[in-house]
């Protein structure tokens, strides 16, 4: 029984160890329209998958989410005083395009129909347009942008370990998977690594980050990102799937490899506005 529990995924490490490099190139090497175009087509692959999900329990408006998120390829073509302003116009109109399509159907596709759509919109490509706002538009966003993903794929690679060596206490029936100490341990090995990254960063690009506050910050956002990671499974569940997709290996789909990230990005937006 223990030699099953401490069998590692081999699949699950070996994508990591490719998807990490990656993804790490076109963030330090691509410039802002690589990296919206790039975000644009995750947005896209993990909407197609959200909404596949809910085939046979309602018929989402899958176009009108797909226009939102490549709406993301050219976020950077916008002056940065009114992309706040033009997400807001983005939400507004996509209710009323989505009520428009109801009125014109005949209610063919009723309220549930755009509820899930227009929850893909938020949950999926609204959330991950942080990504690129928080990589252009703050100042040293390049390495701040790179806390989200320390704080959620950290969290992410220390609760697996931590989970699979010392896990004893199941922490939800939402994700029989997790425990309680695989949860504190991805919090606790995430916010090391944050501080780690901080001190190398104060000392080479001679930042002055607060160590007390970015670890209080790490700490947060850690929690934010198992939350999210949560939540897709609490999708999961309701509509009886294991994965989103089969797309990358040990992993599953885009959707549940970035479902810690959307949840972090705009709370690391609006803390690193607030307090960096």
């Amino acid at each position: 029984m223990e030699a099953i529990k401490k069998k590692i995924n081999i699949k699950r490490v070996a994508s990591g160890l490719i998807l990490f490099p990656l993804v790490a190139i076109v963030l330090i090497f691509g410039n802002k329209y690589l990296v919206d175009i790039l975000v644009s087509i995750i947005a896209i692959l993990s909407l197609h998958e959200f909404y596949n999900a809910f085939n046979g329990k309602a018929k989402p408006v899958k176009i009108v989410g797909y226009i939102a998120a490549i709406f993301i390829a050219f976020i950077h073509l916008i002056p940065n005083t009114i992309i706040l302003k033009l997400i807001g116009a983005l939400i507004a109109l996509s209710v009323l395009i989505l009520f428009l399509i109801v009125i014109i159907s005949n209610t063919k596709i009723n309220i549930i129909d755009i509820s899930i759509t227009f929850f893909g919109i938020c949950y999926v490509a609204l959330f991950l347009m942080f990504i690129p706002i928080i990589r252009e538009n703050l100042e040293n966003g390049k390495i701040l942008l790179w806390y989200v993903i320390f704080a959620g794929w950290g969290t992410d690679v220390f609760a697996y370990f931590v989970g699979k060596y010392f896990g004893t206490h199941k922490f939800s029936k939402i994700s029989p998977n997790k425990t309680i100490e695989g949860c504190i341990g991805g919090t606790i090995g995430s916010a090391v690594l944050i501080l780690i990254y901080t001190i190398i960063c104060n000392n080479v690009f001679n930042l002055n980050i607060n160590y007390i506050a970015i670890t209080f910050m790490a700490i947060i956002l850690s929690i934010i990102g198992q939350i999210g990671d949560l939540a897709a499974s609490s999708i999961k569940r309701y509509v009886g799937i294991k994965d989103f997709s089969h797309l990358i290996p040990g992993h599953g789909g885009m959707l549940d490899r970035i479902d810690s990230l959307i949840f972090i990005a705009p709370f690391a937006y609006f803390l690193f506005s607030l307090f960096l």
